[in-house]
């Protein structure tokens, strides 16, 4: 354990693109990092990838392991597995941090295992502490309850899974940095499943963890069609919808809008809460949004405790007035 040290970031990419959850990552890497006085380590996975080592670098790592091999063109849980685990059993880091994705939350608990370590899963908060120099990591339980601060007093790397969204990227700056190519040895019992055909999704979705504006409805709204009122003041702010899990639960919306512990979390510019309580799960999901207006009747709802802003009232007798408003001020020039 004396000789672990450096922060490490699996930085995953999926067909040459990197996940936008890697690059906060090492936002939050750099950060650890620093209070550590160690450095901020990219893993790169893929097949002829390397020339994306240098968006990582430009993001705050200072240094990108590649691993380049054409069994891990695409993600496959056991390649990828062997890959990871020969990076961290050679380079012996203090902290192993991944997205809490679909590849994250296959790939990190079975690391975990082989090299004996432990894992705290979709963490929101993460930090080090000043007198032991453990890393904190701050997860929801019992439903969201209450907040979990785990450690990992006696393994190495200290593992954790984070959402993406809650941590914040630096900004793309031009840096300088190191670039390593790391071999490993694969054989054909590497490769467990056999991929006969990869078909990509066509369908173009918005994804609301990319939103600068949401304008987000819960279960005030009381029927599906309150969420066309929300859409046409998200359209005049420039910004997309979102929901609570009451509005997603009732069907009103799908999951992939679905805002909180459940759903997904979100930091937009501002964050318009129409017709929602504010139960902790959910607050979980927004309240780093840089500007949060809460509009609810209930004048005792927690989503007040948050808000920047709030507004007593009917839902369906403000968001209009609020839409026209705002419309108006954009065709006269002054918004």
């Amino acid at each position: 354990m004396s000789e672990s040290k450096n922060v490490f970031i699996f930085a995953e990419q999926r067909d040459g693109h990197i996940a936008k959850v890697s690059i906060e990552l090492i936002g939050k890497g750099r950060e650890l990092a620093d209070a550590l006085g160690q450095k901020v380590v990219a893993v790169l996975l893929g097949h002829n990838i390397k020339e994306k080592a240098q968006l990582l670098i430009d993001h705050g790592a200072d240094e990108v392991l590649v691993v380049d091999h054409e069994m891990l063109a695409e993600y496959v849980t056991e390649p990828y597995t062997k890959a990871m685990t020969h990076v961290i059993q050679t380079y012996n880091p203090e902290i192993m941090l991944y997205g809490a994705t679909a590849i994250g939350r296959d790939l990190a608990p079975r690391i975990a295992a082989r090299v004996h370590t432990g894992l705290t899963a979709d963490c929101t908060k993460l930090d080090i502490d000043p007198e032991s120099k453990l890393l904190l990591m701050t997860r929801p339980a019992f439903g969201g309850n209450i907040m979990a601060t785990i450690v990992c007093e006696n393994h190495r790397p200290q593992m954790a899974t984070v959402r993406p969204g809650v941590m914040k990227a630096l900004d793309k700056a031009e840096r300088a940095g190191v670039v390593t190519e790391v071999a490993v040895q694969f054989g054909p019992e590497d490769m467990n499943v056999t991929i006969r055909e990869v078909i990509r999704e066509t369908k173009q979705k918005t994804d609301i963890t990319e939103a600068k504006v949401l304008v987000s409805g819960g279960r005030g709204l009381g029927k599906p069609e309150g969420f066309e009122m929300l859409r046409e003041l998200a359209d005049v702010l420039g910004g997309d919808i979102a929901s609570s899990r009451a509005g997603v639960d009732a069907g009103w919306q799908p999951k992939d809008r679905q805002v909180g512990q459940t759903g997904k979390t979100v930091r937009p510019d501002l964050y318009i809460a129409c017709g929602i309580s504010g139960a902790i799960q959910h607050l979980a999901g927004m309240e780093s949004s840089e500007l949060i207006v809460a509009i609810n009747k209930d004048t005792d709802a927690p989503i007040f405790d948050v808000a920047d802003v709030g507004i007593v009232g009917d839902v369906y007798a403000i968001v209009p007035k609020l839409t026209e408003a705002i419309r108006k001020h954009k065709e006269a020039g002054s918004l």
